[in-house]
């Protein structure tokens, strides 16, 4: 059965270095040569990438030190073994090099069974390490689908009480993803990439408090009264505590604090007029910001025993310009403007995902 080759670069300005080294490696490895720190950064643009490097020090332009520096100073890179290539025999010269994230010297002259046991032994160290790697990989998949059963239970248990939550959870969540993605774009500091991902899965647990709410408040086909209101509004602190509680069970992780904070704070409003707590301006967390417009306008287009609904272009105005129970004070003015930006795709949201 044939194997692939383990592949390794010769970064050596001197002929007669490289000639010995092919000959005491080639048989058994891929050899790639460059004669100088230049070159070796260029070729290593490309891929495949080499599992190791051996490099000399003492090189015309880029020394050896600088070559490493920059190796490891990369994420692309960072991964490849590194043997120095040295007639410098100080221990001071080693330990600098071991501190730049070389993993070991070879001296000059070369010893041919000595460059042949330090390159296997680092082949092998590598092989335990990327195996090592791809099992906290997949270990890490399964904790992250463990988390999205998690939420997906919690969500379920919600639609048993409340009939119009699944598409309602589909849109909302949705929503926000293509908020967060607008942001992103004008604000990179407030949301990445990977906190978009998981605000679209924490946002299904916004209104998971509502389980605890009495079918009598919940199920009520009127508007609320006060009293009755008062007590829909803790459907909040309901929802981020059973979340919290959730993590102190299983584990403390992003996506369940996100959930928590989504669950409590997006009835929050930009104007201090919201609830539970009254919070205001960017003391409301970003995730419950963008879900607040996310889960009015869902509101606004959506049915209800004691409404109509809206058309699309109508509950946009709605938002942007207000009316008697919604105002553009309610609402983070940056979150607004994205809002204001892509509202097409909130209408084709709905319309994929329509009760």
């Amino acid at each position: 059965m044939n194997t692939v080759k383990k592949q390794i670069m010769i970064v050596d300005d001197a002929g007669s270095n490289i000639d010995t080294l092919i000959a005491v490696l080639g048989d058994e490895y891929g050899l790639r040569v460059a004669i100088d720190g230049e070159s070796a950064l260029q070729a290593l643009q490309q891929d495949p990438l080499p599992d190791l490097i051996l490099l000399d020090i003492m090189m015309p332009g880029m020394d050896g030190y600088e070559v490493c520096l920059q190796l490891k100073s990369s994420s692309r890179t960072r991964g490849i073994r590194i043997i120095f290539l040295t007639a410098l025999t100080e221990s001071f010269e080693q330990e600098k090099g071991l501190k730049l994230g070389a993993e070991d010297y070879i001296t000059k002259p070369f010893d041919p069974a000595i460059v042949r046991a330090r390159v296997r032994t680092q082949l092998e160290l590598k092989g335990y390490r990327d195996h090592l790697e791809e099992q906290v990989a997949l270990r890490n998949k399964e904790l992250a689908h463990a988390q999205e059963a998690t939420i997906a239970s919690m969500a379920i248990m919600a639609e048993y009480r409340d009939p119009e939550t699944g598409s309602h959870i589909l849109r909302t969540k949705s929503y926000i993803r293509a908020l967060a993605a607008e942001l992103s774009q004008r604000s990179p500091q407030l949301i990445n990439e990977p906190m978009q991902k998981i605000l679209y899965q924490a946002a299904p647990l916004h209104d998971i408090g509502k389980v605890a709410i009495p079918d009598a408040i919940l199920l009520k086909p009127a508007r609320l009264t006060a009293e009755e209101f008062s007590t829909m509004e803790k459907h909040t602190l309901y929802g981020s505590e059973a979340i919290r509680r959730t993590a102190n069970i299983h584990g403390q992780n992003e996506l369940l604090r996100v959930a928590a904070e989504i669950a409590e704070f997006h009835h929050e409003k930009w104007d201090g007029s919201g609830y539970p707590h009254g919070c205001k301006g960017k003391a409301i967390p970003i995730c419950a910001r963008l879900m607040a417009i996310a889960d009015v306008y869902d509101a606004l287009i959506s049915k209800r025993p004691y409404k109509e609904a809206l058309g699309h272009e109508e509950a946009v105005r709605t938002i942007l310009e207000g009316d008697g129970y919604t105002h553009p004070d309610h609402f983070d003015p940056q979150v607004l403007a994205c809002f204001a930006q892509n509202h097409m795709q909130f209408h084709d949201i709905a319309l994929k995902f329509a009760d």
